[in-house]
């Protein structure tokens, strides 16, 4: 199942937009259009342009090119796109190109990966570098690896102007001469705001509105008008608003790039000579032996060849609590070894790793658009076009048709100019997913696109596969009862020593049960297994038999009596075999697929949380209501195949609500891929797993699932809240320059003040 590309049965798309729109699709301010990553930025780069571009270099080649059926896929890494707004101009750049059929925008991680014809790739850089970008051909399969970062931005312009716009304001305050006022605001906007103009001009000369063509255009119009004071301040205010709101939005970045230092960059090998040495972990091959020491990160994925320790699993699987691992158990990179020290042999390359595969997908789950940010990124399209066309209006029409005051309604159209930018709007979708996207990789849920993450508010029905979901997928001993006179040491020792040479996995049961309670096991001679029914071997000298209720009743030996004891463990869902000799049935042992304690608690938080819950299972009926019972779900099957699983998750959609289906084996995809929401359970060190799902649980704890539901509800209220703060803040500085009340300076405020309140709203995930 790819989580591009699943279809329900009535023929439309779930739309798991990978931010590959095609070409044609033009953006405005901000980029209306955009992808799933905020609006984000270096230290040296501030969003929505206001850093200056690096002297263009030559192109470095960090990586190769593709060839699918639509052309030629090249990823692009570009420095200085970090915002919408660079996207919007590289959107309408490209997308007149013939050349180039699609594009993908990763902006988190600063990667274009276009699609185009063969032999096309140097207009196609041209064309980046003529927006002022400097292209350098990336790996995006290595998103890892980043780019030199640009040097930092002297502090000393911004103060510099930001003393000039308060001279000017207080040289006017005081009534001195004009000349000084204009001459101390041209400073300040000068030193602060060449970076703007310049990006402005790129903007506007292609076509775009974006917030440096209309904050160009209003800080022009009000040093025409004379409004020097007012002008500086603007300009000073935007840029220092735009610092901030970069830094703010880096706290979404680094939320995704602290998963990637949470493996060390050297383990400690094993040489060819028998020495240990510290190297590279990304130069480490598969296979290779490292050692690990109390207290030390894990750098790569593996499986423990000696020793033993407790590892905290939390930054892989969530777990609160340190995991047991001996020899043979498997190790992620990026956890932490607690106590022992143990060697263990690489199973996956550096950037194959578990954790790396994480990483992968959550930076795809960024470049995939939600349903609310979609819908945000079309109002946004007409938004800004409409706001132009009234500031036009504005400055225009009460004039020309009654004789107006020019100045008056310009400068009331230049402050609609400032309100016309949407950025609070565009930014506040990404932001608060990408958060949510980190807040459930920091428990141990890969949400595999913004789609997941709003469609789990909406579930109805959750179907659960029973082995290995909500039990623990290993047969154990749960009951012993003794039947005829001999002692119960005897009855379980005799037992044991029979199940011992057998691997059925109820005979594995019986015996482990027997090893932890130390009972002794006896000599077997003349074993043999009967195909279907059980055992059987000589004990001391004697004939016994170990079976199913299929060999002791072809003996003969049933019982009205056994046959009702036999009913009673059989409904319970447990499987039953039974000790016998040529005589009589001296014993029965119950065998059953044991609840997770997790089960319960997940089930009954689901239905708190108003979901409903059915279990699917090829165990038997009797099997799956007794296992349904003791957790408290609400409607069990039993006795199905793949199919018919797919059949019941059918039934269900028609129920309204979104269907989710949880399972941890090959024989659930189906139902998995039908499902509005799959969840794919203990996918930690499974590739697929993590690769296929739309929401992968890292470890097997399904009170995740309640977790998951919570956050998806709390990232909806966050997108409302945001959204109405946005549009709010704007119509009401609207109302209030319509009437004359609203000034240059608080439509600024109002703008980049709306920006930071919806990205501080959504990085409130991040606390969760």
């Amino acid at each position: 199942m790819s989580d591009a590309h699943k279809h329900d049965s009535h023929g439309h798309d779930h739309d798991h937009d990978h931010s590959h729109s095609h070409a044609h699709e033009s953006d405005s301010c901000c980029a209306p259009a955009q992808s799933g990553a905020p609006k984000a930025s270096s230290s040296a780069t501030a969003c929505c342009g206001t850093s200056e571009a690096p002297v263009v270099q030559p192109v470095a080649q960090l990586g190769k090119q593709t060839t699918t059926g639509d052309g030629v896929r090249t990823p692009i890494r570009i420095m200085q796109m970090d915002c919408p707004t660079e996207e919007g101009l590289l959107r309408k750049k490209l997308g007149g190109m013939q050349g180039v059929t699609d594009m993908e925008f990763n902006l988190m991680q600063r990667v274009l990966t276009v699609t185009h014809a063969p032999k096309e790739i140097e207009p196609i850089l041209a064309a980046v570098r003529s927006l002022g970008f400097t292209p350098e051909i990336a790996n995006s399969a290595s998103s890892q690896e980043e780019s030199t970062p640009e040097p930092a931005k002297p502090w000393w312009p911004l103060a510099l102007a930001g003393v000039a716009a308060i001279a000017s304001e207080a040289v006017e305050w005081a009534g001195l001469p004009t000349w000084m006022a204009a001459a101390l605001a041209l400073v300040a906007v000068f030193a602060c705001g060449i970076t703007t103009y310049k990006k402005g001009w790129i903007a506007i000369r292609n076509g775009n509105l974006n917030i440096n063509a209309l904050m160009s255009i209003a800080v022009t119009g009000a040093l025409v008008l004379g409004q020097w004071p007012e002008a500086a301040m603007v300009m000073v205010l935007f840029t220092i608003a735009e610092l901030i709101e970069a830094k703010s939005l880096d706290r979404a970045r680094n939320a995704i790039r602290g998963l990637m230092q949470l493996a060390p960059e050297r383990a400690t090998v094993l040489q060819a000579d028998g020495t240990w040495q510290d190297v590279a972990a990304k130069s480490v091959a598969v296979d290779t032996r490292v050692r690990i020491k109390p207290g030390e990160r894990i750098a790569l994925d593996g499986k423990i060849v000696s020793g033993r320790s407790a590892v905290n699993q939390a930054p892989i699987t969530g777990e609160s609590l340190p995991v047991e691992k001996a020899e043979g158990d498997p190790v992620f990179a990026g956890t932490i070894n607690e106590s022992g020290s143990f060697e263990y042999t690489v199973t996956a390359a550096a950037n194959d790793s578990t954790l790396a595969r994480i990483i992968h997908a959550v930076e795809e789950a960024q470049g995939a658009r939600a349903p609310t940010q979609r819908f945000v990124d079309q109002f946004a399209r007409v938004y800004t076009p409409v706001v132009f066309a009234i500031a036009l209006a504005v400055a225009i029409l009460p004039p020309l048709l009654m004789g107006a005051d020019w100045f008056t309604w310009v400068y009331k159209a230049l402050v609609l100019l400032v309100i016309a930018c949407p950025c609070a709007l565009v930014i506040s979708t990404p932001v608060t997913i990408v958060s949510g996207l980190a807040a459930a990789a920091r428990q141990g849920i890969l949400v595999k696109g913004g789609v997941y993450l709003e469609e789990g508010r909406k579930l109805k029905w959750l179907a659960l596969d029973k082995t290995g979901t909500i039990t623990h997928g290993k047969p154990a001993q749960t009951d012993f009862v003794v039947l005829s006179g001999m002692k119960e040491a005897e009855l379980r020792s005799l037992a044991a020593s029979l199940a011992g040479r057998s691997d059925h996995p109820v005979s594995k049961a019986l015996t482990e049960a027997a090893k932890r309670d130390n009972v002794a096991l006896r000599n077997v001679d003349a074993f043999e297994a009967l195909p279907g029914r059980g055992t059987k071997g000589v004990i001391d000298g004697k004939l016994f038999y170990l079976g199913n209720h299929r060999l002791i009743h072809e003996q003969g030996r049933c019982s009205d009596e056994l046959e009702a004891r036999l009913s009673v463990l059989e409904e319970q869902g447990k499987t039953v075999i039974l000790l016998a000799d040529d005589r009589e049935v001296h014993g029965m042992f119950a065998v059953a697929d044991t609840v997770k304690d997790s089960s319960r608690q997940a089930i009954a938080e689901l239905h708190d949380l108003g979901i409903k819950t059915v279990m699917l299972t090829g165990d038997n009926a009797h099997t799956a209501k007794a296992i349904a019972a003791q957790v408290g779900i609400d409607e069990a099957r039993g006795d199905l195949l793949p199919e018919d699983k797919l059949k019941v998750i059918e039934s269900k959609i028609g129920q309204g609500g979104a269907v989710g289906m949880v399972g941890d084996g090959i024989n659930d995809a189906p139902a998995l891929a039908r499902a509005d929401i799959g969840f794919a359970m203990g996918a930690a060190g499974t590739g697929t797993a993590i690769e296929t799902a739309d929401v992968a649980l890292m470890d097997d704890d399904l009170r995740k699932l309640p977790r998951f539901v919570r956050l998806s509800r709390s990232t909806h209220a966050l997108l409302v809240q945001n959204i109405v703060l946005a549009l709010g803040i704007k119509a009401v500085f609207l109302v209030l320059t319509l009437t004359g009340a609203g000034t240059m300076w608080m439509a600024v405020f109002a703008d980049v003040g709306a920006s930071l309140l919806v990205v501080g709203n959504g990085l409130r995930l991040l606390r969760k």
